[in-house]
């Protein structure tokens, strides 16, 4: 009797331990990605004397709210964020548009080629932009948009990934929704549009998204082709606030950090509202 209640109890005590095991590893990761979005905000808010000190000081006993007034009395901060809306919201539409279209002619188009050219839209994603800028840079000097939104907007318009997820999503439509669209009188942009666009939408949404996340925290081809300070991105004009400081640019880290921390906050309201689409999205582009 003693021996069946090991083996009954045993199988217990191992899925408790198991569940112990998970919660502990599941608490060690979100402190681990949560601890620097903690001392961003925790820096933001102390005096120089707290960050220069050498006594390390988790939260600052008297906040200095004052510090997020700064980065917009030292640059213009509110132009900087104008100029990363406006980009990130020319990159999302072209890339959404673009993607939409190449991902439903690769998903449910028949042409000679197809697979070929899909492959190499896969290639493509393993090239960064570090490669290919030189190339880049000199057709956009040539056409005359340096210091401009077209020539920042032309490296991000289009994105293999983009396309990759789409064409996963929309390969799980079936093809008779397409053909009853067809006998329906409704044309190709009526079906992409009207058909397959409303039945991927968690992966539109979740492709709109981290386009948004690209644009809004691109760095390095926004570095090279702005050189006017009123064309600045949040990227690009947060560093000028290490050299608004006299001569010392290395003692107002809690200054640079609010900036930072403002420059952030759009990411996150718009990941907190639609993170449940962006879940769904990558779960539905990879089933198939």
């Amino acid at each position: 009797m003693t021996n069946n209640l090991q083996a009954v109890r045993s199988p217990h005590r191992r899925i408790k331990t198991g569940l112990v095991i998970r919660y502990v590893l599941a608490v060690i990761i979100t402190v681990v990605m949560v601890f620097p979005l903690f001392w961003m905000l925790s820096t933001s808010l102390k005096t120089e004397q707290q960050v220069m000190s050498s006594r390390l000081v988790f939260w600052p006993t008297t906040p200095q709210w004052n510090n997020f007034s700064y980065p917009f009395q030292k640059v213009p901060f509110l132009r900087y964020m104008l100029n990363t809306a406006l980009i990130t919201v020319m990159q999302m539409s072209s890339e959404l548009l673009l993607g939409i279209l190449a991902a439903y002619g690769f998903s449910k188009g028949k042409f000679h080629g197809k697979h070929f050219l899909f492959i190499v839209v896969l290639g493509a994603m393993m090239i960064p932009i570090q490669v290919t800028f030189i190339p880049l840079y000199i057709v956009v000097a040539r056409v005359g948009w340096m210091n401009t939104y077209w020539g920042v907007w032309i490296a991000g318009c289009v994105s293999s990934y983009t396309i990759f997820l789409l064409r996963q999503s929309f390969m799980t439509v079936d093809n008779s929704y397409i053909e009853a669209a067809r006998v329906d009188g409704m044309g190709k942009l009526g079906s992409i549009f009207g058909i397959m666009v409303p039945m991927c939408k968690p992966t539109v949404i979740t492709v709109a998204l981290t386009t948004f996340m690209g644009g809004w925290n691109n760095y390095f081809w926004p570095k090279i082709i702005i050189k006017a300070q009123d064309m600045y991105v949040l990227t690009v004009g947060v560093q000028r606030l290490k050299t608004s400081y006299g001569n010392d640019a290395t003692s107002n880290y809690h200054q640079i950090m609010a900036g930072v921390l403002l420059s952030v906050i759009p990411v996150f309201i718009v990941f907190a509202i639609f993170q449940r689409h962006m879940l769904s999205g990558f779960t539905k582009a990879a089933m198939k």
